[in-house]
């Protein structure tokens, strides 16, 4: 399919820049991309309008899909649950009494360094900094825009250079299948010094919650008036802190624990979409439960507000079931492998790590998933290194720091989305005040892999 397996993705970007609607976006690239296979096939133009229902409806036989999806509308629920009960603004207050978030910088770095703790998973790392953080920041008068930027910068780049997560596992896999000198394992943690889009960004990040500055687009959504949504105006008399933090203390050990119980005893080898979907299950119970037993709420009003939580949330869930689609629409394209082929073989070798972070961002940006963009390009990797003698870890680096640099920056990503979630914040507006953020750190990163390679190649 050559060149036209990248018009898909191009389509859902230009639409989105342009008409700023994400879900007519993706559902337009879907369209793209379905009419392309069928062509393709030699089949009729017209069943492009069954293949396209078709594809995002196939999107539930993936039972990791579905467990995202139904993840996705349970936070829903649970923040429903959360607010309602007045434990935000109860964990807020409590907060500011014992000094731990009564200025901008002590709320920035409170929610940089829950996301840190919870490195065991991407998405219950945005969601519990997220949940946590909302109201605070709300209070001191700092944005969703930034508060998305905070925990999306923090997530994924500690999730790939902590890597005692589903992410270590992950990438661990791919290299056992290939043929690379010396343990797999050290190989992996090897590429850690080398990862320096996930190292840059996190110093980005903790420059900005301690200057408490910010810059570009995010400069001036801050100084637009705050709309209060998590701190309600009349908040019960006998709300406590405990109906926020005991379901969100449940939500974040019940992932570890079942991350243990789905690896059988091993964390590295635990189902992550499992975990998340029985841990926020689990917290939703608790949340019930609490409220149930305070006799504040009824069970019919409990359910009401759970279900309309799930509805607040439907707009974004419907972007990552799209999404979903989308990024299985263009692997069966090849749109991943054909932009992998633009790496070339007759590359200079010191130009041959920053091209493989560009390759890695470019697929990444155009396919919505860092994972994909791993699996695609570790096997392209591999072979350049043992053929041509490269340094292993530098060429891993680049292509694992170039797919969460490509995520970062992407409005198709499934994480985008799952960020702008768990903030409370507009989709489109946290891509558009990230994205500088995003590509100062890649530019940063490039010249390093240029100046690595010329040191070690």
């Amino acid at each position: 399919m050559s060149w036209m397996s990248v018009l898909p993705p191009l389509v859902a970007i230009i639409v989105v820049f342009w008409r700023k609607e994400v879900i007519v976006a993706l559902l337009l690239a879907i369209v793209t991309s379905e009419l392309l296979l069928t062509w393709q096939g030699g089949e009729p133009l017209i069943y492009t309008f069954v293949a396209t229902i078709e594809r995002i409806i196939s999107v539930f036989a993936s039972e990791g899909n579905t467990r995202i999806l139904i993840f996705s509308l349970l936070v829903g629920s649970l923040l429903a649950y959360i607010r309602e009960s007045g434990g935000v603004a109860a964990t807020v207050e409590a907060l500011l009494a014992k000094g731990l978030g009564r200025t901008k910088r002590s709320a920035s770095l409170m929610t940089v360094f829950t996301g840190i703790f919870v490195f065991i998973e991407s998405n219950l790392s945005v969601l519990t900094a997220g949940i946590l953080s909302r109201g605070l920041f709300e209070k001191l008068g700092m944005s969703r825009a930034r508060l998305a930027y905070l925990i999306d910068s923090t997530s994924a780049p500690i999730c790939i250079l902590i890597l005692l997560n589903g992410w270590g596992a992950y990438v661990l896999g791919m290299l056992d299948q290939q043929d690379l000198p010396g343990s797999s394992v050290t190989t992996l943690w090897s590429t850690i010094p080398f990862n320096f889009y996930a190292i840059v960004t996190l110093i980005i990040v903790f420059y900005t919650a301690i200057s408490g500055r910010v810059f570009g687009p995010m400069k001036k959504v801050e100084e637009q008036p705050v709309e209060h949504k998590d701190i309600p105006e009349h908040v019960p008399s006998n709300s406590k802190a405990r109906y926020m933090l005991v379901p969100l203390s449940v939500m974040v050990f019940g992932m570890v624990a079942f991350m243990f119980g789905t690896g059988g005893g091993d964390i590295t080898q635990g189902d992550g979409s499992k975990s998340v979907l029985y841990a926020t299950i689990l917290a939703c119970v608790v949340a019930y439960f609490m409220l149930i037993t305070s006799r504040r709420n009824s069970h019919k009003q409990l359910v009401d507000i759970g279900f309309k939580g799930m509805s607040e949330l439907l707009p974004l869930v419907s972007i990552v079931l799209l999404s979903l689609a989308l990024g299985a629409s263009l692997r069966e394209l090849g749109t991943g492998t054909f932009l992998a082929g633009l790496v070339g073989e007759f590359l200079p070798l010191f130009l041959i790590a920053p091209m493989l972070f560009l390759a890695g961002a470019l697929i990444s940006f155009t396919t919505g998933t860092s994972w994909g963009t791993f699996a695609i390009l570790i096997p392209i990797a591999a072979p350049m290194i043992i053929a041509l003698d490269l340094p292993a870890p530098l060429l891993l680096a680049a292509v694992l720091g170039g797919g969460v640099f490509g995520d970062h920056c992407s409005p198709i990503s499934d994480t985008t989305a799952v960020s702008a979630l768990a903030s409370g914040c507009d989709l489109l507006e946290h891509v558009r005040t990230q994205l500088p953020y995003a590509l100062f750190g890649g530019v940063i990163s490039l010249a390093l892999y240029v100046v690595a390679s010329l040191i070690m190649i």
